[in-house]
């Protein structure tokens, strides 16, 4: 009824056979570095950059679906205008997107 010592000891895996039984998971990681992790880092570095690069007086797009020029940078906040007369303070990590650049606009007149 019971397993004798000596087939429970040769049911164990050797070395070789133990890392052969790791290799799927290793690749699994691997796999899921380059298609998941590797391109969420590389967009969320572009966005930092994104966000640092903008200035007074470009037109942006909050997370909020709000399009408005900005009038004043600050640390953390910008203040947006998002109609003549309103202006709004909005976090900076809140910009999804430059619509135009003051400088791409001074270079193309």
């Amino acid at each position: 009824m019971f397993v004798t010592p000596a087939y429970a000891q040769a049911a164990a895996p050797s070395g070789a056979a133990s890392i052969a039984s790791f290799l799927p998971l290793i690749l699994i990681f691997v796999i899921m570095y380059f298609l998941m992790i590797r391109p969420q880092q590389k967009r969320l570095k572009e966005h930092r950059a994104m966000v640092e690069a903008v200035k007074k007086g470009d037109e942006v797009i909050t997370q909020g679906g709000l399009i408005g020029k900005v009038t004043a940078v600050r640390d953390n906040e910008l203040e947006v205008e998002i109609a003549p007369g309103v202006k709004s303070r909005v976090v900076r990590s809140t910009i999804t997107g430059v619509v135009n650049k003051t400088a791409s606009v001074a270079a193309n007149n």
